[in-house]
């Protein structure tokens, strides 16, 4: 009996110990919807540097997270969000599910990396970019497309593959740049009358596939599935890495792009620890880790990842975020009308 006890008394303590020190942490749920591969040398990065936070991050697709924010919106189950596409956070501001916040060195960021009243912060931006699969090209004869018209050409025909907007930050930041090019009287006229619709009529009797990720147009082009997929530059550099008969090309027009932001939930459960992580997620130290992967950050002066070029030499497309922001919901519904199978 006494053997008993005792061994009930070491669990006890075992227990109150393990409780003790679990406690010393203080948790932080986060969602996100920067890529998976991002996600785990982030995480990785700031738990080594945040070591008193639980940190526990959920990604979602760009347009998961949204949704799961508007089903949680009378009893938030996050605290903060990371690296969400600046369009989608400008949405819920005036839902008036986002609280002001300004993190520790919030005026080292640029002006246009960051919402003036603290709505949200931006870390990076991200560029929309073509990835061709070299051996497909010589296989069917194609050359690499350069610009947006180029995927007009006959020789694509069932070629191509595209995000869907709906779901896709990548997809929506190319339907959107599109629009802003493609249209100089974009702002006044309605959505449905936009130009850029035509040439989009046009682009949808080439296209394979319109499939839910931003990344993996490029990963199944990579695999062989497609000749071209319509991707963002990150994912190019990470397949070339790793030996994929992979080339890129930024389109000519002007390459569309979109800042990912961070921004803290009103109502969150756990507002301190998410205001120390938000401090952490725009500083110096965590910019130098999303520079390896992204072509520009918000940090001034740092440079991008090996094996994309420079952000100061690419053409970028004029993104009007307001206004694509304010009618992202119309955007989505019209491309919704004319393309979805």
């Amino acid at each position: 009996m006494k053997k008993l006890g005792l061994s009930v008394g070491c669990v006890l303590v075992a227990l109150f110990f393990l409780m003790g020190t679990a406690s010393a942490k203080d948790r932080v749920v986060i969602y996100t919807s920067l890529e998976n591969e991002e996600v785990v040398e982030y995480l990785e990065q700031a738990k080594n540097e945040l070591p008193d936070l639980d940190i526990q991050a959920i990604r979602l697709s760009t347009g998961e997270l949204g949704a799961r924010m508007l089903a949680e919106k009378d009893n938030p189950q996050a605290d903060c969000i990371w690296g969400w596409a600046v369009t989608n956070t400008s949405e819920f501001v005036p839902k008036g599910m986002l609280a002001p916040y300004k993190p520790k060195g919030w005026d080292k960021i640029p002006d246009n990396f960051k919402d003036p009243k603290g709505y949200w912060t931006a870390i990076d931006l991200y560029a929309a970019a073509f990835v061709g699969n070299t051996k497909v090209l010589e296989k069917d004869n194609l050359t690499m497309p350069k610009s947006w018209n180029d995927l007009l050409k006959p020789a694509y025909k069932g070629k191509l593959i595209m995000p869907n907007p709906a779901s896709s930050g990548t997809g929506f930041l190319q339907i959107a740049s599109l629009l802003v090019m493609l249209d100089p009287d974009y702002k006044s006229k309605p959505v449905e009358k936009n130009k850029a619709w035509d040439f989009l009529k046009k682009l949808d009797k080439n296209m394979g596939q319109y499939i839910k990720s931003g990344s993996k147009p490029a990963k199944l082009t990579a695999a062989g599935e497609y000749a071209v997929g319509c991707s963002f530059a990150f994912v190019y550099s990470s397949l070339k890495k790793k030996g994929f008969p992979v080339v890129m090309a930024l389109p000519e027009e002007g390459a569309g792009f979109e800042l990912e932001v961070n921004s803290l939930l009103k109502g969150a459960k756990h507002e301190k620890a998410a205001k120390k992580f938000l401090d952490w997620a725009i500083s110096k130290s965590a910019m130098k880790g999303y520079a390896k992967f992204k072509l520009g950050v918000a940090y001034p002066g740092m440079p991008g990842p090996k094996g994309l070029p420079a952000l100061g030499t690419v053409k970028l497309a004029p993104m009007d975020f307001p206004w694509q922001s304010k009618n992202r919901a119309k955007i989505l519904e019209v491309w919704t009308g004319l393309f979805l199978r």
